[in-house]
Formats: structure tokens, C-alpha cells, sequence
């Protein structure tokens, strides 16, 4: 017969000493707009992925492609030192 072991370390490793930053939460803030951009364009492309896309997908994709490609673009310019995109 084997004996099954806990796992209390492994589920309270985690303490309340090791929750993000502020430094971390305020990064995570910054780069929601990229993610939520990131999940808009993955919905579009499941959505066309059983079925051929209509006039909407197609409007419904670049529009999250755009939105996307526009985010990413004001993010790296904005890390860039010198203002150079």
C-alpha cells in the first residue's frame, strides 16, 4: 500500500511576503491594454476557425489587428530612449 503525502508546502509556499510589487502591479497595469488587445484579436480568430469568416469577422479581426499592432507600437515607443519608434 503507498501512502499519499501532502502537499501543504507546495500550496502554502506562497506567503504574503512574495505578492507582487507595486513596481510589478503597476507594470502589469501598463500592459493591460496590449493583453486585452491580445485576447480581442484571439477571440476573432476562434471565432473564424469553424466557419468561413463573413464580412464582420473580417472587419472584426483587423480591427483587433490594428487595435493590437497600435498598442504594441505606443508601448515600444515609449520605452525607446530618445523617442525613436
Amino acid at each position: 500500500m503507498s501512502h499519499i503525502a501532502t502537499v501543504q508546502d507546495a500550496v502554502t509556499a506562497f506567503a504574503d511576503f512574495m505578492e507582487p510589487t507595486d513596481a510589478e502591479l503597476d507594470a502589469i497595469e501598463q500592459e493591460m491594454p496590449v493583453i486585452l488587445a491580445d485576447v480581442d484579436l484571439l477571440d476573432a480568430q476562434i471565432i473564424t476557425l469553424d466557419r468561413i469568416p463573413t464580412e464582420l469577422d473580417n472587419r472584426r479581426l483587423r480591427r483587433a489587428l490594428a487595435a493590437r499592432i497600435a498598442l504594441a507600437n505606443r508601448t515600444t515607443a515609449a520605452t525607446l530612449p530618445g523617442g525613436a519608434a
